[in-house]
């Protein structure tokens, strides 16, 4: 029986990390109120513009404006378990690229201290075809 345990905890803890996603690069950055974060995708010969940045926190909600390809959205994010992220589509789907490169954007923490909110990009690209540069942030 403790054999039994032992195998199907390790089975368990090793689950996540063979079928989870593979994120390339994961980055750490913090924003404060109306500080654009800017990031320069490239893949093949295009290059985009994906920008955001946070206007409002308040009641544990954080409200994120964000562009990317002539989109502009907005969200709201909560340090709970849901609604913690959103997910951006990089290139677009299309004939061999049914899984195709994203970044999600999750909301870490807010620094009550310095009124920063943080956050974590997370790079999905499994074919690699994808190159991000981080800009200076205005």
């Amino acid at each position: 029986m403790k054999l039994f345990l032992q195998v199907f905890v390790i089975l368990a803890l090793s689950y996540g990390v063979v079928l989870g996603d593979e994120y390339r690069d994961v980055t750490t950055i913090s924003l404060k109120k109306d500080e654009q974060k800017k990031i320069l995708v490239k893949y093949g010969d295009i290059t985009k513009l994906f920008k955001f940045s946070w206007t409002l926190y308040q009641n544990g909600g954080l409200v994120i404006h964000r562009s990317y390809d002539r989109i502009v959205a907005q969200n709201i994010l909560y340090l709970r378990e849901k609604n913690r992220t959103f997910r951006l589509e990089l290139r677009p789907r299309g004939a061999g690229h049914f899984n195709p490169a994203y970044m999600l954007v999750k909301f870490k923490e807010f620094k009550y201290e310095t009124g920063e909110a943080v956050f974590e990009l997370f790079l999905f690209d499994k074919d690699t075809e994808v190159s991000v540069k981080h800009l200076k942030n205005s």
